[in-house]
């Protein structure tokens, strides 16, 4: 496919195109939906985020230039409301595609003492899971799902 053209069509088996892919809190308004916000289910991360393009390309350059800022506006503004309500030591981004070849952001709060920090969340785990922290955290989710669902991104 060359840069700026995007497919439309699903396609049979990609998990992105036949579900929501977690817990849909926000798809954007319209006659043209271009992405969707869902939190991820994971007993060790409270508040990861996924922001899922809605057409099935496998990269950030198959987008029109337009898409590409729209898309990143948003990856932002979910930064944003994940900082704002988890308060995180650090923020991880990532957009890999390798299992699920369907354009999605990763936005995953983390703090020192997470059971992978300061590996990536997909790594083996460092230590035990802090399962009173991760509790508190969980108290904060109500608050995330309203700020996302209140995302306004033009």
């Amino acid at each position: 496919m060359s840069a700026g053209l995007t497919a439309a069509a699903a396609v049979a088996g990609c998990p992105l195109c036949e579900g929501d892919g977690g817990e849909l809190v926000w798809r954007e308004a319209g006659a043209r939906t271009r992405a969707r916000v869902i939190l991820v289910e994971h007993d060790r991360f409270p508040g990861f985020c996924r922001v899922v393009w809605q057409d099935h390309v496998a990269e950030q350059t198959d987008l029109a230039e337009a898409d590409q800022a729209w898309l990143m506006r948003l990856v932002a503004a979910v930064e944003r409301a994940v900082r704002a309500t988890m308060a995180p030591d650090k923020v991880n981004l990532a957009a890999f595609g390798n299992m699920v070849p369907h354009l999605h952001w990763h936005i995953i709060p983390r703090y020192r003492w997470d059971t992978h920090f300061p590996e990536a969340v997909w790594a083996p785990a460092q230590r035990e899971a802090d399962h009173g922290r991760i509790a508190q955290l969980r108290e904060r989710l109500p608050a995330l799902r309203a700020a996302l669902a209140a995302l306004d991104i033009r």
